[in-house]
């Protein structure tokens, strides 16, 4: 069942995404006079369907391959490579037949749309949410590195203050691309004394591994006990709701990071446990699962949060922000597998890994906001200048903008060809790297 939630949430996200892209090129091309044959959600590929219909000349439906969608332009070579129609004298109606700058509209239409999405949704978020984040300068007990923090060189307690020497306000700057994307300078106050620490431009890769928990959070104490698990290991041992856990193994543990590592330390073995309880000391035994765990959630207590309210306007260059930095955030990542210093199996995430963002229950904030992330990612990944992509189509219109002619119908027959078989390959990269990163590992 969690896989059926969280694979709903997936299809229902992509086919927004997908409809309002092509509804990007559709209007477009409706806009200039052009004739659209087709509308799709999903391919037909061989000519079946899984649901049509015709109005006003145009088909609309649904494919059974759940790859992405289309719009057929009449008079354009496209994903369904129809040249027959290229054969006869170009008609008014038709996509060649109109001047350079109409068709690139025609092109960047489904970018547009999407950009224009993921700023609305992020818009809308703040307007309704604000902004939650954590002032730096209130954590009275520094961070709480993970094994990516410890890694580098952070430790327990530390102050991060600044990076590349400008002052960090809010925690979370922390841990966002410009600190992820390395190759940046953390200025850290350790007892009084200043350190400075190098991220290195490759951590992009330890966290594919571990994850952004581990490499840093803010330093918590630990709460009382306010849940345990059902036949869980700390509900055989006795451990109840109210519960204060004072030591693991004899050692005391009063952040949450301690009590983590301890336990953690145990993992597939048996910790010896001091709780306090009706401010009684109460000594317990518990088996600690493989995973590091032992059934109990424990408030993490003393990391003070803000929240900054927007009004409708206000709201809008904030979101618009948020929107534009996820897009240059993948840019720039992209770049990073482009120039050889991050590897591709470790910053690209496919099907698998998207659906496991959206998590095993409906959050409709979660929900939202990773539709508007993947809008933005979408919108980049279509501006690529790989022909079959609008970001190919668009290039050539621009060298036929510059030449003042087309380029030939066989030539681009085979662009589109050449664009197929790069974006089959990739694709498939991706399916199976998502398949060893979620499956077999």
């Amino acid at each position: 069942m969690d896989g059926l939630v969280m694979a709903g949430q997936l299809l229902l996200g992509l086919s927004i995404l997908i409809i309002l892209h092509e509804a990007g090129h559709f209007f477009a091309a409706r806009a200039f006079g052009i004739k659209v044959e087709k509308f799709y959600l999903f391919f037909d590929a061989w000519g079946f369907k899984l649901f049509s219909f015709n109005y006003k000349g145009c088909e609309y439906g649904i494919g059974w391959l759940p790859l992405g969608g289309y719009v057929k332009i009449a008079g354009m070579i496209d994903e369904s490579m129809d040249t027959d129609q290229l054969a006869g004298p170009a008609q008014p109606w038709e996509f060649r037949s109109k001047p350079a700058w109409q068709r690139l509209i025609v092109m960047l239409g489904g970018v547009t749309v999407n950009i224009v999405l993921g700023i609305f949704i992020f818009w809308m978020l703040t307007l309704k949410f604000g902004e939650t984040f954590t002032p730096n300068d209130k954590l009275e007990y520094g961070i709480a590195p993970g094994i990516i923090g410890r890694n580098i060189g952070l430790q327990a307690g530390d102050n991060i203050t600044a990076v590349n020497g400008k002052k960090i306000v809010r925690f979370e700057e922390l841990i966002s691309s410009k600190v992820l994307f390395g190759n940046t300078e953390l200025t850290v106050n350790r007892g009084g004394k200043t350190k400075m620490i190098t991220v290195p431009g490759d951590i992009i890769e330890e966290l594919s591994d571990y994850g952004i928990n581990q490499f840093i959070s803010p330093r918590a104490i630990i709460g009382k006990v306010s849940a345990i698990a059902p036949a869980s290991n700390a509900e055989k041992a006795g451990i109840q709701v109210g519960d204060s856990i004072l030591a693991v193994n004899a050692k005391p543990v009063k952040f949450f990071d301690e009590f983590q590592t301890e336990v953690q330390a145990q993992s597939g073995k048996s910790v010896a446990l001091s709780v306090l309880r009706n401010n009684q000391p109460i000594a317990l035994n518990s088996r600690v699962t493989d995973e590091g765990t032992l059934g109990v959630v424990i408030p993490q207590l003393g990391v003070p949060h803000e929240n900054q309210q927007y009004g409708f306007l206000a709201a809008l260059p904030v979101g618009a922000s948020k929107a534009w930095g996820s897009f240059m955030d993948n840019a720039k990542g992209l770049g990073k597998v482009v120039s050889g210093e991050v590897k591709a199996n470790k910053a690209f995430t496919g099907p698998i890994g998207i659906a496991t963002m959206f998590g095993k229950t409906v959050d409709w904030v979660k929900f939202w906001s990773l539709v508007g992330l993947l809008s933005m990612a979408l919108a980049l990944m279509n501006l690529l200048p790989i022909p079959a992509l609008d970001g190919g189509h668009a290039v050539f219109l621009l060298i036929e903008m510059v030449k003042g002619k087309p380029l030939s119908d066989k030539f681009m027959e085979r662009a589109q060809m050449v664009g197929f078989v790069i974006l089959i390959t990739l694709m498939v990269f991706v399916f199976g790297n998502d398949i060893i990163k979620h499956v077999i590992n």
